[in-house]
């Protein structure tokens, strides 16, 4: 049975979370630094963001852009870069890490943060705060930091894009990981490197010639990026990229239901991937079929 946490009892760690240990170097070639900022408590009134999670999700080393990512746990994690925001449209599909995205939490992505995390994350340009629930990873792209949901990016005053300072809150963090694990009866989800020489085999069948489903694995705003990983995908299916207003989205297309559910769970299993399902170009959530 998975321990329940005290939202009382977290909400009162939260006043000594203003101090965080700073780490590491800067955020890329822009040189952004870490900056220590005196920001007002915000209390975590949202249960939401102390629940546990389907699961604990740590996972490898990837590239992207011939930059190399290592997930990875860090308490202590004190960055500044660009965040965005994530697009709307994936509201309801799964994350990384199992859960459901919603455009209404206060929630946000990583490429190494364990999923979940609870970090504060401040928006630079003018002061304002909110306190998050890391669940999924991206953005892909490495000009980004961080994408926050639509409802946390509203709450800190972001439009567009703006440089952030992210901070983790070691003693939430460690009660939700604790909350998800059950204590000492689970150990974190950490996928195994696959060894290159390595067939792995999947769980997907022939794609059929048509189908009323297509599985969307990612998106981007670098074409490049895009005709890289639909490489990639070609061996679930057939895997194209759609140009939509200023993203290139990665999709396998012509699926019927049974198709597409044996994509969406290789993609979970084999590449760790957190895929949105289409049907007739609508999203649908990708568990109901």
């Amino acid at each position: 049975m998975k321990k329940l946490v005290s939202l009382a009892a977290l909400t009162a760690l939260l006043a000594g979370c203003a101090d965080t240990t700073t780490t590491g170097a800067g955020y890329g070639s822009d040189g952004f630094g870490e900056e220590q900022l005196v920001t007002e408590n915000q209390s975590l009134n949202d249960a939401y963001l102390l629940a546990p999670a389907p699961r604990y999700y740590i996972g490898t080393a990837y590239k992207v852009e011939d930059v190399q990512y290592v997930p990875t746990e860090d308490f202590n994690y004190n960055q500044t870069g660009v965040a965005g925001i994530v697009p709307a449209e994936l509201n309801g599909t799964k994350t990384s890490n199992g859960e459901t995205f919603d455009i209404g939490q206060m929630v946000a992505t990583s490429k190494t943060l364990p999923l979940p995390t609870i970090a504060r994350v401040t928006n630079l340009e003018n002061g304002q705060s909110v306190v998050v629930r890391i669940n999924n990873r991206g953005p892909f792209v490495n000009t980004r930091i961080m994408d926050l949901s639509p409802a946390a990016a509203a709450r800190i005053g972001l439009t567009n894009q703006a440089k952030v300072q992210v901070q983790v809150l070691s003693d939430q963090t460690i009660a939700v990981k604790n909350a998800t694990l059950g204590g000492a009866q689970q150990q974190p989800v950490v996928v195994e490197e696959p060894v290159k020489e390595t067939v792995v085999e999947t769980t997907v069948a022939p794609v059929a010639t048509s189908g009323d489903y297509s599985v969307q694995v990612a998106a981007f705003y670098a074409e490049d990026s895009a005709n890289s990983l639909v490489q990639k995908m070609k061996k679930y299916g057939d895997a194209i990229v759609v140009k939509e207003g200023d993203m290139f989205k990665v999709r396998i297309v012509n699926l019927d239901a049974s198709k597409a559910r044996s994509v969406i769970d290789a993609l979970r299993s084999n590449e760790g991937m957190a895929p949105g399902l289409l049907k007739n170009g609508r999203w649908v959530n990708a568990d109901s079929i």
